[in-house]
């Protein structure tokens, strides 16, 4: 059995609204509900959705970010969802994240060596020479030539300043890195490289991601098993291949149907979802996803469905079984 390094159990994550002259509370975001996962070691579970389901939010909690409002992290079986920042330390080396925009997450100030330098003189006790030998076998590994150790962040291509920050997640050897969306920012050409570059990592180093993406054939061919995340909440999680090939939630479906094909012959059926995404401030009541939904029947909009056994997957969807057997609209 592979090791479970990550277990996410019922969290929910809420942001609160102010307003008025006094700027009091008037209400809140519920950008996550009641979501649970698991990742085992060396696994690549891929976050997709529409913007604003709350994929980063959670991965930012996951990593100690943003604090729960519910819900429990178990990280390598310590419960870490409410330990304070100290309590946090000696975990955070196995623990990181590979942030969205490349040159925002790297201090400008800093060249490469002092920013590949700076988790090992925090976490590792290690002399300058060490150091030194380490950051140089970052760079090799993350293919970055020697030289670019004492240049500066604004000196680098974008794909090139990712690697930079890649070299920084993987510096502690850690269990689990959170990439969100880690190569949405850079050009098509570019993005090829850096996701196999972190297959490659992935196999040399043996860490765990936690792969938050938009681009669901990027998803399709770095991940291992995908949730598919609607308005803060999971509608369906199981693995990428079964997923691709017969998605059992109709929101799942429609995002599959919108991949462009890579050859005309290959061209699928858009299946457009009417309206727009709900305010996650006022979610409709029951499962969120009923007023865009063409399967919605009366129990849609009383009763929030949970995720359960179908197939291969898990489906959060009280039509589910119905619509596999081709039941009509």
């Amino acid at each position: 059995m592979t090791e479970t390094i990550l277990e996410v159990k019922n969290i929910s994550i809420r942001f609160p609204i102010y307003g008025g002259v006094l700027q009091r509370k008037i209400g809140a975001v519920q950008a996550v509900s009641d979501v649970s996962l698991a990742v085992k070691k060396g696994e690549t579970l891929g976050i997709v959705g529409e913007s604003g389901c709350g994929k980063t939010t959670l991965g930012r909690a996951i990593v100690r970010l943003y604090e729960p409002a519910q819900g429990q992290i178990i990280f390598r079986g310590q419960d870490i969802t409410h330990q304070s920042m100290s309590e946090l330390r000696p975990l955070r080396k196995n623990m990181q994240m590979i942030f969205q925009d490349p040159y925002a997450s790297l201090n400008p100030r800093l060249n490469v060596r002092a920013i590949l330098e700076e988790p090992l003189i925090l976490n590792d006790n290690m002399d300058k020479d060490a150091r030194l030998e380490r950051v140089r076998e970052l760079l090799d590994l993350v293919g970055l030539r020697q030289d670019a150790l004492n240049r500066y962040p604004h000196e680098f291509s974008g794909g090139q300043r990712q690697r930079i920050g890649i070299a920084r997640a993987i510096a502690l050897n850690p269990d689990l890195i959170v990439a969100d969306e880690a190569v949405s920012a850079l050009d098509v050409s570019i993005q090829a490289q850096v996701i196999n570059l972190l297959v490659e990592l992935q196999k040399k180093l043996g860490m765990a991601y936690l792969f938050v993406a938009h681009d669901l054939g990027v998803v399709q061919y770095i991940c291992d098993r995908v949730a598919v995340m609607y308005l803060g909440r999971v509608v369906e999680i199981g693995e990428a291949s079964k997923l691709y090939s017969a998605p059992a939630h109709p929101y799942t479906r429609a995002l599959l149907s919108a991949i462009p094909a890579s050859h005309p012959r290959n061209r699928r059926t858009v299946q457009p979802v009417a309206g727009d995404v709900p305010s996650p401030s006022n979610p409709p009541s029951g499962c969120a996803f009923h007023p865009r939904c063409a399967y919605a029947s009366d129990i849609c909009k009383l009763e929030v469905p949970q995720l359960r056994k179908m197939g291969a997957a898990e489906v959060a969807c009280h039509n589910a079984d119905k619509i596999a057997n081709g039941g009509a609209k």
